[in-house]
């Protein structure tokens, strides 16, 4: 299990991690959510172990991450920006990592280049930031690592090789119980693999359930009510919009309990509609604030 405590990182002044908390649990694939600037790349290095918090506790299963080389050899890493030597070779960024983790997999890194398809003499330098992103993939995944940290795992692939790739992870997570935080901004890919979430603003977790707790808890109603009908009050709306008579209204609260408040504006008609993560992001961070907002030019 990770868990995080009450951490704080300041930069020249600027609080970028202002007391965040979290846990993610040990085989669990977790969502780390935001928008930019919310500070999710840095709690990211200090999962790693780059980064010193300057207050607070990061740990795996009790023990802490900064500066243990016992825990980080547990950890594999794949940042937004891939780790390279200037002239290295595939193969020898192979042979570094292999040089690190005694877990690495020779076997499997032979295997799975039917998968991956890329020369392993060919320089990373020279390669695009695709295929960059796959080489970073085929190393990692060589590792059998116990936690696989993501950071927009998948920006710059192609529909077919992003599916390859959650297909190879979400089978270690199946097969090995390998614990997986991803940080993306693709919420929709997010909603297909992740069974839990963070929702971070401001240099803290503001949310932090199991996608299913947390679709359970905020519902999207469409109904029409009769005329001169009002909604009933006692209602937590997070928005509102209609469109002719058909309303739509975005909630917090269990499904059961508002259709019956509901029932009783006598609606002429009513349904519920699945909220995706992306919904759930944009009106939990703050409704209005967060919607696309039309601006005339």
């Amino acid at each position: 299990m990770i868990e995080v405590k009450n951490v704080v990182k300041e930069f020249d002044g600027f609080r970028a991690l202002d007391g965040l908390t979290m846990t993610v649990p040990t085989g669990s694939v977790y969502g780390l959510v935001g928008p930019n600037g919310a500070g999710k790349s840095t709690i990211i290095r200090h999962l790693t172990g780059i980064y010193k918090q300057d207050a607070g506790e990061i740990s795996v299963d009790g023990a802490p991450v900064f500066e243990n080389c016992e825990v980080k050899n547990r950890i594999g890493y794949i940042p937004d920006d891939i780790f390279y030597y200037p002239n290295a070779t595939i193969n020898e960024m192979k042979e570094y990592y292999k040089s690190i983790y005694k877990t690495f997999d020779e076997e499997r890194f032979k295997k799975l280049a039917e998968v991956f398809n890329l020369n392993p003499k060919h320089q990373m330098r020279r390669l695009s930031k695709g295929m960059q992103k796959q080489a970073a993939f085929w190393i990692a995944v060589s590792l059998h690592p116990e936690i696989l940290i993501l950071d927009e795992p998948v920006d710059g692939l192609d529909p077919v090789m992003r599916r390859q790739i959650w297909s190879i992870i979400m089978a270690d997570v199946a097969e090995n119980g390998t614990t997986v935080l991803v940080s993306s901004h693709n919420l929709r890919e997010l909603e297909d693999v992740c069974d839990h979430v963070g929702i971070m603003n401001k240099g803290r977790i503001m949310i932090e359930r199991s996608l299913n707790e947390l679709q359970e808890n905020i519902v999207k109603i469409q109904l029409a009510l009769p005329d001169g009908a009002e909604l009933p009050e006692g209602l937590d709306i997070l928005h509102k919009s209609s469109t002719g008579r058909l309303q739509s209204l975005i909630m917090h609260g269990q499904l059961e309990e508002i259709t019956e408040k509901l029932a009783g504006s006598m609606p002429l008609f009513i349904d519920a509609v699945p909220l995706t993560l992306e919904e759930i992001f944009i009106y939990e961070l703050g409704g209005a604030d967060y919607e696309v907002k039309d601006i005339v030019l």
